[in-house]
């Protein structure tokens, strides 16, 4: 098959679709994936190692100053709808007209479009040229269960979980329709009147890129989503390796913990110097050894010592493993590199998805309650590092849910997955 495929976000929504492109160029398809991140250009420099064709569209979407407020924009705003709908306004719109025309050339040469579950420009475009479309959700939050809800509790049962859908529904729909039915209205095309069911979710095929150990697949999830596996890529290019000064600090003591709030970290100096101090105190005040992520530490008048590690980006990966724990902003990437490293987790949450994996993580005994950073003090996250590092049981459950995932390859079926669902069909409508 021909496949186009397209995404938008961060670091973690680009890596999956990485992972999953070279799955299916590795099979023997021929796949051209176009991808806009939001904060980095560092993908132009990625090549393939299987041969996909990729292009780095309007990438980073924020210029220094734009992504210097942007998080605290969105950390003002309360209500996770509204702040949804922010963070698209942001990064999304400016965008939308240079991803359109992009999609539109993918449809035009393509069998098959696989999108983001946010990328309706790819799904209008298939829709309008006729041709299958299949949506990719990182996270299971966003499937709809009469057995759960983010928001939910077994005491409200499924009666309790349909209305609670039904509602959240609603509010999406409110929050965010207007974009995408804006670019209808403009492409000749009849609005959507559900944002969660008609475009989150394609009755082509939906894949939940996410692992067994973290999501529960529902008995009413319909036929067409399909839990796959996380997504994972064990390196890439850009990120380099380990560096000397890190070997040495991890040769130099005890596993230290790891702490990263990735792509929520600030990056106007004053905020991300805010945010450093915090975890830096909390180190401190927990007794442990800590590897602190941040882009410009130095820059904010950090300096490294026998207990603390700045460091500007590092394979997590490749560091993850020999770490005591993972301090983290609970995205879907982090989480569950984090997991499949075989660490316990400290989730401090920026938005209503990192607190559904802070709670996901807590289910599996692999991290304590989620924080929240518009509350966590120093105490408060020291408390915590200090409650994980002292609980044996909780390391030990983390190894074995690692290896588990470790079994999964989530990519080779993530691409039995197309290739049962469009091959036969493309083949024989070819035929």
């Amino acid at each position: 098959m021909k496949i186009g495929m397209q995404t938008w976000g961060s670091h973690g929504d680009i890596r999956p679709f990485l992972a999953l492109a070279d799955g299916l160029q590795a099979a023997g398809h021929e796949v051209h994936l176009v991808l806009t991140c939001v904060d980095s250009a560092a993908y132009a420099s990625h090549v393939s190692k299987h041969g996909v064709n990729i292009t780095v569209l309007a990438s980073p979407v924020l210029t220094p100053a734009q992504a210097a407020s942007f998080g605290a924009t969105a950390y003002r705003i309360r209500d996770p709808m509204k702040q949804m709908a922010a963070i698209l306004r942001m990064c999304f719109d400016p965008v939308e007209a240079q991803m359109v025309e992009a999609a539109q050339d993918l449809c035009r040469d393509a069998d098959l479009l696989i999108g983001h579950f946010m990328m309706y420009p790819l799904q209008f475009a298939a829709e309008q040229a006729g041709r299958p479309y299949a949506s990719v959700v990182l996270s299971q939050v966003t499937i709809p269960t009469e057995f759960d809800h983010p928001l939910g509790a077994p005491v409200l049962g499924r009666a309790g979980h349909r209305f609670l859908w039904w509602l959240t529904r609603v509010l999406i729909h409110r929050a965010l329709q207007q974009s995408p039915n804006r670019l209808r209205r403009r492409l000749g095309m009849p609005p959507i009147k559900d944002v969660l069911q008609e475009i989150w979710l394609s009755p082509w095929l939906t894949l939940a890129a996410v692992s067994p150990q973290l999501c529960r697949a529902q008995p009413d999830w319909p036929a067409s989503v399909r839990p796959c596996g996380f997504l994972d890529v064990p390196s890439l290019d850009i990120e380099g390796v380990v560096s000397d000064e890190a070997e040495a600090f991890l040769a130099a003591g005890a596993a230290p913990v790891y702490m990263t709030l990735g792509s929520w970290m600030p990056r106007g100096q004053a905020e991300q110097a805010e945010v450093l101090r915090l975890l830096s105190r909390a180190a401190r005040k927990a007794g442990c050894r800590a590897i602190i992520q941040g882009h410009s530490a130095r820059d904010c008048g950090f300096v490294s010592d026998d207990q603390l590690l700045y460091v500007s980006t590092a394979p997590h990966q490749a560091i993850f493993p020999r770490c005591s724990a993972v301090v983290h902003h609970g995205g879907a990437g982090t989480t569950q590199s984090a997991t499949l490293a075989g660490k316990p987790s400290v989730v401090i949450a920026y938005i209503g998805e990192q607190e559904h994996w802070g709670k996901e993580l807590r289910r599996r005994g692999i991290a304590g309650k989620t924080l929240h950073r518009r509350r966590v003090t120093a105490a408060a996250l020291a408390r915590r590092i200090g409650e994980v590092l002292a609980t044996p049981g909780m390391a030990v459950k983390a190894e074995a849910v690692a290896v588990a995932m470790q079994q999964e390859q989530g990519v080779a079926e993530a691409v039995k997955i197309i290739t049962a669902r469009f091959g036969q069909a493309l083949q024989a409508e070819a035929a």
